[in-house]
């Protein structure tokens, strides 16, 4: 097929609209697509595995330097290394980075804080294509909550912060703009991977439909272990004759009994899960005639009806994350030794270079501009992940 027979079965993996109310660019249909996805990923095991894992290796071991990395960068005593570890986390869920900065009166920065890259969005283009601010919302979907009452995506609750632009002639017309330095709200450093000011797409979203699987074939495996009938079997008697009781007038008198409830929907249940394995239920019949047997309930297994569809979602998502060693070593293809687990780290660590080079640029454009010298070898670099060895370790420790 070519690509006019496929177009019409293929769609765009984020679809950017335009909210009139608040004047910005949707993130996805809903405007929910960071949400959605962080939410789809926690809920597959496999994946937030790949994920965490694919962010650690992205942070490596911090920053090079040292001095810089223990460098308090805002009120709240956050060091450099601590919104490092932040923006990593981003970076791994959407491939994206937003770093809020504030100025002083002589337009140089003086503090920095990390933004959730989910709580941005981008405002409009002007008529030159020019984006001029950053939205930020603390919760999209309208359910956080402040003193009791929900946080509503509405134009009061948004706040508009204008794009990172370090020029000092620009930065003193946003001041005077905004009445002064006591009422600006500073700049945000928004950046795609997948480019300038477009929405970017994560590493996660190319298996995003295997990481719903995943999570289903997990309810199916709970619902068979807690919900299925365990080895279990059912004895049938028979029930004795009810002695006949007359009144004084010669009446039969009815026996409360055959009135009450049996409870076999109650017992019935008792024999579903894990906890009530071989366990027996005895039923009571009514007719004389009918002789005590015993009934097999044997459960149904649904567990191997998705062997091959586990595997095969498993392994696309370690694909998808770049993780083939670990997946070789998960299902025993290759040994568990240093040496290739010392191989996996230096492959992994080449993967995630790209994304560590755009972290590494982020950091140096706002240091460039910080009001005191903090990294004279200008250095942002991060050192990359290495295996320990527990011989390497023990030696180090003599």
């Amino acid at each position: 097929m070519n690509v006019n027979d496929l177009k019409k079965k293929s769609n765009r993996r984020v679809d950017t609209g335009y909210l009139r109310n608040l004047g910005i660019q949707s993130y996805g249909d809903d405007n929910l697509y960071p949400q959605h996805l962080r939410n789809i990923i926690a809920a597959s095991s496999t994946g937030s595995e790949c994920a965490e894992r694919y962010a650690n290796f992205i942070e490596g071991n911090g920053f090079r330097e040292v001095a810089f990395s223990e460098y308090v960068v805002n009120r709240r005593g956050d060091t450099a290394d601590d919104l490092h570890a932040l923006v990593c986390r981003d970076v791994a869920d959407y491939d994206g980075i937003a770093i809020h900065v504030n100025y002083n009166m002589f337009t140089d920065i003086v503090e920095i804080q990390h933004v959730p890259f989910e709580n941005c969005r981008l405002l409009e283009e002007d008529e030159t294509g020019y984006i001029a601010k950053i939205a930020v919302h603390p919760d999209w979907t309208g359910k956080k909550t402040r003193k009791g009452k929900a946080i509503k995506v509405v134009q009061e609750n948004v706040e508009f912060i204008d794009v990172f632009n370090p020029c000092k002639e620009v930065v003193y017309a946003q001041i005077r703009a905004a009445g002064g330095i006591e009422n600006y709200k500073g700049q945000i450093l928004w950046i795609s991977n997948t480019g300038k000011f477009v929405y970017p797409v994560g590493r996660a979203d190319r298996v995003i439909t295997e990481m719903s699987t995943d999570e289903g074939l997990a309810n199916v495996k709970y619902r068979n272990v807690r919900c299925n009938f365990m080895p279990s079997g059912m004895l049938i008697t028979k029930k004795g004759s009810a002695s006949v009781r007359i009144d004084e007038n010669g009446n039969q008198i009815k026996d409360d009994n055959q009135t009450e409830d049996t409870g076999f929907s109650e017992t019935f249940e008792q024999l579903q899960g894990d906890t009530n394995a071989n366990k027996i239920l005895e039923t009571i019949l009514e007719s004389d005639e009918e002789k005590p047997e015993f009934l097999d309930i044997s459960p149904k297994n649904y567990d191997k009806d998705f062997t091959v569809t586990d595997a095969s979602v498993i392994e696309r998502i370690y694909s998808a994350f770049g993780q083939e060693p670990w997946y070789c070593i998960r299902i025993g293809k290759v040994g568990f030794s240093g040496d290739i687990l010392e191989d996996a780290f230096e492959y992994y660590n080449s993967i995630v270079s790209k994304q560590q080079r755009m972290i590494e640029r982020a950091f140096q454009k706002v240091f460039a501009h910080w009001y005191e010298p903090v990294n004279p070898s200008n250095d942002f670099s991060v050192q990359p992940l290495k295996y320990v060895r527990n011989a390497t370790v023990s030696n180090s420790n003599r």
